[in-house]
């Protein structure tokens, strides 16, 4: 066997026991901290809503990611339009969820837009003890029409 094959085989068998390490790491309930949104092009970095946020993510044994945040102050809709402000005051989604190196990549089974329905949300993920940062790559704004965005989103532990 070649010396590359060798190390390549021993930086797999040292990185398996870290995400597993994390995986059991994420396992449970996590609050929402706080949330920004930075825009490519400006590089402005804002609050993901305009008022505070409220939210949940957990992380189940059995490998389901199930997670909500949305907007402070919502109200039940008496319009249309704020049929549509609700849809875009929130986001929640649910799938199987895998770690591969620094990404945690749900497969989305249910979602409040179904245009998530099927597709892998890949985000990148830091643990800091009770601490779990998640950020989004680069993609097109659904808030933002013309505009390329990534989230960060920032969860405490429930104790």
């Amino acid at each position: 066997m070649s010396h590359w094959l060798v190390a390549l085989f021993c930086i797999v068998l040292a990185v398996g026991p870290a995400v597993a390490d994390d995986r059991a790491n994420l396992i449970g309930t996590w609050r929402l901290a706080g949330g920004e949104i930075e825009f490519q092009d400006t590089g402005e970095r804002r609050p993901l809503y305009a008022t505070d946020r409220v939210g949940y993510i957990i992380f189940t044994l059995e490998g389901r990611m199930m997670g909500i945040i949305e907007a402070d102050g919502r109200k039940a809709p008496q319009t249309d339009e704020d049929r549509a402000r609700l849809l875009r005051t929130m986001v929640a989604y649910s799938g199987l969820y895998r770690l591969e190196g620094d990404k945690c990549v749900t497969t989305v089974d249910v979602a409040w837009n179904p245009a998530w329905i099927g597709t892998d949300q890949v985000r990148f993920y830091k643990l800091e003890g009770d601490r779990l940062v998640l950020t989004s790559a680069w993609a097109p704004s659904t808030n933002f029409p013309g505009k390329t965005v990534r989230v960060y989103v920032t969860w405490t532990r429930v104790k």
